[in-house]
């Protein structure tokens, strides 16, 4: 009996939580997935997964086999890594995934710089939004801007980002400057993502609700807004230095400014970090090192 059978299928499907996913990575069919994970149930006398018309989830005995399996599937990756490196040139694909105006106006061509560099890879970029499942859309990369709450994944700091209250001096010149954040209620606040601001004030972070007449989930659509004088805007720097740095914009509430954010490369904790993983956190934690904007504190 070999003792092998049934455990890529295991693996994938309990990562991708779907026998359909598992077969589609496996390249083989949904039916041999099902007759190997039947087989490896028989074999081991135990129920290892909870099998809805919806929904698959492993039990206590299928995730206590889960982590021993993926520690197992791990070391048989890198031994393959192991004689991949001594090639010593990154290849095969790399998925990595960001933000999209963050991810446009730094990421990408520090990723294209990486291809550059090796070109046996074959890198594909996804920009968006949206939160996307790492395991489940087959991500090896993920930066993610902020404050992270998912502790599902390894998280490398590779920059820092600050937030700026900023207004247009045309605004000013009708409306006056804010001086405490009790003051924002009688101010025209235009919302992004979300109407809560993270500000500092005497040492400690507070998330302040704000409101206005004016909501866009696009950070380029509140840059113009706030560019126009249709109010104030917490912005990052990458979208406001320059605007900050030539008067175009000011600054309010200065002594107010929140916490340095992190920008993060994330991965999951069941991957090893493969090296082609590895040399592009470095390769984006030097190139953002060099990009960053610089503003007057």
């Amino acid at each position: 009996m070999n003792p092998w059978n049934g455990l890529p299928e295991f693996i994938a499907v309990a990562e991708l939580q779907s026998f359909t996913a598992a077969a589609a990575r496996l390249g083989i069919s949904s039916a041999q997935v099902s007759r190997q994970i039947a087989a490896l149930e028989r074999r081991l006398n135990s129920k290892l997964f909870y099998r809805t018309t919806r929904k698959v989830s492993l039990t206590n005995e299928g995730q206590l086999y889960y982590r021993h399996c993926r520690t197992l599937q791990d070391g048989i990756e890198e031994a393959e890594r192991a004689l991949g490196s001594l090639q010593r040139e990154p290849q095969g694909q790399l998925r990595v995934t960001a933000p999209v105006t963050y991810g446009e106006q730094f990421l990408v061509p520090l990723f294209n710089d990486f291809q550059l560099q090796f070109p046996k890879l074959t890198i594909e970029i996804v920009l968006t939004n949206k939160t996307l499942d790492l395991i489940e859309n087959g991500i090896d990369l993920a930066v993610r801007l902020g404050k992270l709450d998912d502790s599902s994944f390894i998280a490398k700091r590779l920059a820092s980002r600050r937030n700026y209250v900023c207004a247009a001096p045309s605004y000013l010149a009708h409306y006056g400057a804010p001086h405490t954040l009790s003051e924002l209620t009688q101010h025209n606040c235009l919302v992004g993502n979300t109407p809560y601001w993270r500000m500092s004030e005497n040492g400690a972070e507070k998330q302040i609700k704000v409101s206005g007449n004016y909501v866009c989930n696009s950070g380029m659509g509140v840059l113009d807004a706030v560019r126009k004088g249709l109010g104030l805007a917490l912005l990052p720097d990458y979208y406001v230095a320059q605007e900050l740095a030539q008067g175009k914009l000011v600054e309010v509430l200065s002594q107010y400014r929140g916490p340095s954010e992190g920008v993060w490369g994330l991965y999951p904790h069941n991957r090893h970090l493969s090296p082609k993983v590895s040399m592009l956190l470095t390769h984006l934690e030097k190139g953002l090192k060099h990009k960053r904007l610089q503003v007057l504190e």
